[in-house]
């Protein structure tokens, strides 16, 4: 049994005071909640803050991006030993990194390679976009992601996989529990071929896009998907936790 994790990907949302108070208003009831791993990831000048307030609770933390490398100079960028120690996992290949700052999947690989070594649990996201979609090649675009973003990486311990279609991410539009679950079958498939079967059967996969309360049910209904990496619902402090307490009476236990 794969432990199911809800992830909240708060974006450049929230001031320090603003993401204290949302964890705030948050923590008992999550800290209620068992059989679901529960990850919040502020932007990084709230990490701090916030990794203090959930230190003794079952709440983890996440970072939203990191650098390949240990150090250097690289004014404005935050590096996997920065991270280390304070969080836990770290966001990488989000679509609005690769399309608004260029990140391609020879970077997306350094930066999962460099997380691995640091310690931290990337959430590797990968996903088509509509055009490509529309065109019948998710399956296509996917294979070449995966493909390059773990090359080299001979162990996948602590990688969690989050299939985020572009189109479905902001939008509103979110992809059906079944179109969801069948591409995340078919990513399963791809890990076994990478590593093995018992490692594509460990490991976990999200799925990422227009996640609300209203349609989690749907998606953590499906076998292959193992939890959400959720955005705007993030935010909302009910929203997201009737999608953790959803989840854990679906897949996990209260």
């Amino acid at each position: 049994m794969r432990l199911p994790l809800i992830a909240g990907n708060w974006k450049m949302h929230t001031t320090v005071t603003e993401a204290v108070a949302l964890v705030k208003s948050m923590q008992e009831r999550l800290d209620e909640i068992n059989g679901v791993e529960k990850v919040v990831c502020p932007p990084f000048i709230s990490l701090t803050a916030v990794a203090e307030l959930v230190k003794d609770s079952s709440i983890e933390l996440g970072a939203q991006n990191m650098h390949s490398e240990d150090k250097g100079a690289y004014t404005g960028e935050v590096s996997p030993l920065m991270l280390s120690g304070l969080c836990q996992f770290v966001i990488l290949g989000h679509s609005e990194r690769r399309e608004h700052f260029g990140e391609s999947d020879v970077m997306i690989n350094k930066k999962v390679q460099a997380a691995l070594k640091a310690g931290l649990k990337p959430i590797l996201c990968v996903g088509e976009r509509l055009e490509e979609n529309e065109a019948g090649m998710t399956i296509e675009v996917i294979s070449r992601q995966i493909q390059a973003d773990l090359q080299g990486i001979t162990s996948a311990g602590g990688l969690v996989i989050a299939y985020e279609p572009v189109w479905a991410i902001g939008t509103g539009r979110a992809a059906s529990g079944e179109q969801a679950n069948d591409t995340i079958g078919i990513i399963r498939k791809l890990i076994a071929e990478i590593y093995s079967d018992e490692v594509a059967q460990e490991l976990r996969i999200l799925y990422g896009g227009s996640v609300s309360s209203a349609n989690i049910a749907e998606f953590i209904s499906q076998p292959e998907i193992d939890g959400a990496l959720v955005g705007g619902a993030s935010l909302r402090a009910e929203e997201f936790l009737s999608i953790v307490e959803q989840t854990a009476r679906i897949k996990g236990s209260r």
